[in-house]
């Protein structure tokens, strides 16, 4: 068996994720990697439910605040920086950690992604386009030269829809004609969990989850970030809806009802993605030790690589 393992806990929003990987981590005495693409930009805090200082500093944690909104990161560097990241993990320990609730960074990690063209004169062309037209727009526009695509694709996402767009208008090729989907092969082994809960419970936590983002300063933070809007990274749920709000577009209280819809929606979408994985074992995020207890199983004589446990 290959002593190297990485463990992948993944699932919806507010499910749990931050919770039980600081529980496997303290278990196994090791590090975490954020597959998280909100989590990276050291601009966003309350809005991406970044993980707490205390956390931080109890486990060492990367890709966690690591860049900045206007850095160019996307899955494909995810996974260059991440695999490069794991191999100092995996050179003091035998296991490493996983979570995020990104499917696409996710994948890049355990898989890898297709080599893609990219073609930054497009893409700034599209972005200033997405600007002055909206996103519906460039969502016909994308039907139109990638129908294939459009019907797998989180077509409320800008930066999926940009990046497609900038593939086939600078290839004259289809966007879903590059994603052949070749698994690459890795050094390491790698257990998935994912974690479920019955729709009106997770749908309570994600209400429960932004009126403690509110409380917490979400629209101040929303506030400063202003002149940021434009910016795709920027263009995610809990940002652009009290954006809205700072515009004078929405009241606040529909702006925050307008948040809890959203992520929602996007909950949904995560789970439709996670499910096509039959790797993932699920797990009810309130029973953390019989996850631990399928770990331990899993992995055989995994106390002895762990060492002593705290």
């Amino acid at each position: 068996m290959n002593d190297r393992v990485l463990i992948t806990i993944v699932g919806p929003t507010a499910s749990g994720k931050t919770d039980l990987a600081a529980a496997i981590a303290r278990y196994y005495q090791t590090e975490i990697i954020s597959a998280d693409s909100r989590q990276v930009y050291k601009e966003l805090n309350i809005g991406v439910a970044r993980p707490d200082p205390q956390l931080l500093a109890e486990i060492k944690h990367h890709f966690i605040a690591s860049h900045s909104v206007l850095d160019d990161f996307n899955a494909g560097k995810f996974e260059i920086a991440a695999i490069a990241v794991l191999e100092q993990v995996f050179r003091n320990h035998p296991v490493a950690v996983m979570v995020g609730g990104s499917g696409l960074y996710i994948k890049a990690v355990c898989e890898g992604l297709d080599e893609i063209p990219a073609d930054s004169r497009v893409r700034k062309i599209l972005q200033q386009e997405l600007k002055s037209r909206g996103l519906p727009a460039l969502v016909d526009k994308l039907r139109s030269v990638d129908p294939a695509y459009c019907s797998v694709a989180d077509l409320a996402n800008p930066r999926r829809v940009l990046r497609a767009l900038e593939v086939a208008l600078s290839t004259g090729r289809p966007y879903s004609s590059f994603r052949q989907g070749h698994r690459k092969s890795r050094n390491f082994r790698i257990i998935k969990i994912g974690l479920a809960l019955p729709r009106n419970e997770l749908y309570t936590r994600i209400q429960q989850r932004v009126d403690e983002m509110m409380k917490k300063g979400l629209l101040e933070e929303c506030r400063k970030l202003l002149h940021y809007k434009e910016i795709p990274a920027l263009q995610t749920v809990g940002y652009k809806e009290l954006f809205d709000y700072l515009e004078g577009k929405t009241s606040l209280p529909d702006a925050v009802e307008n948040i809890k819809q959203n992520t929602r929606n996007f909950a949904k979408r995560q789970m439709t993605w996670f499910r096509k994985d039959a790797g993932i074992r699920w797990f009810n995020p309130e029973q953390p030790q019989v996850i631990l207890w399928y770990l331990d199983n899993l992995l055989g004589n995994m106390r002895s690589l762990a060492g002593e446990r705290t």
